[in-house]
């Protein structure tokens, strides 16, 4: 499985710390992709958590994948960007939206901009708010989570 904490760390690797010798680009071009992945890796985590279930005795692994794997990246984005639903969800869903909107054109640009020069600082600042997002969303209640996950994997219906 993929670890959101294990993706965190493995960008603070590539950004390096603000003493030491400032890092290659392509490092912090990575650490930028990186960040944004141990985001999106935490909520297809949640999403296959809530909907299938956290103990492996209890799920099949096959539904679990599947749930895991169902989140789409322009889907996820749309679905953020709809403050209306959003402001239904706790301060902790929504702030984790707000990083996935701030993160996601900052890693495609990162991954496809050529032209860009990252700053050490930025990446490190990003590094450390979307490692507080995570901790946040991951504390707020198991019925918003839940919540999320349907409202972000499942198509919305006039209601």
């Amino acid at each position: 499985m993929v670890s959101p904490n294990d993706l965190i760390a493995t960008a603070r690797e590539l950004a390096g710390d603000l003493v030491g010798p400032p890092p290659r680009q392509t490092n912090l071009r990575r650490a930028v992709s990186t960040t944004y992945y141990a985001l999106f890796h935490c909520l297809a985590e949640n999403c296959a958590d809530m909907l299938v279930g956290t103990e492996a005795i209890n799920r099949r692994e096959s539904a679990w994948l599947q749930a895991y794997r169902a989140l789409q990246h322009g889907a996820l984005k749309a679905r953020c960007d709809n403050t209306g639903r959003m402001r239904t969800f706790p301060a902790e869903i929504r702030r984790l939206g707000e990083q996935l909107l701030y993160l996601q054109p900052r890693r495609e640009r990162a991954d496809y901009d050529p032209s860009i020069t990252l700053e050490r600082s930025v990446v490190i600042r990003d590094i450390e708010e979307t490692e507080l997002r995570i901790h946040e969303f991951r504390q707020a209640p198991e019925r918003d989570r839940r919540a999320f996950a349907v409202y972000v994997l499942m198509p919305l219906r006039n209601q």
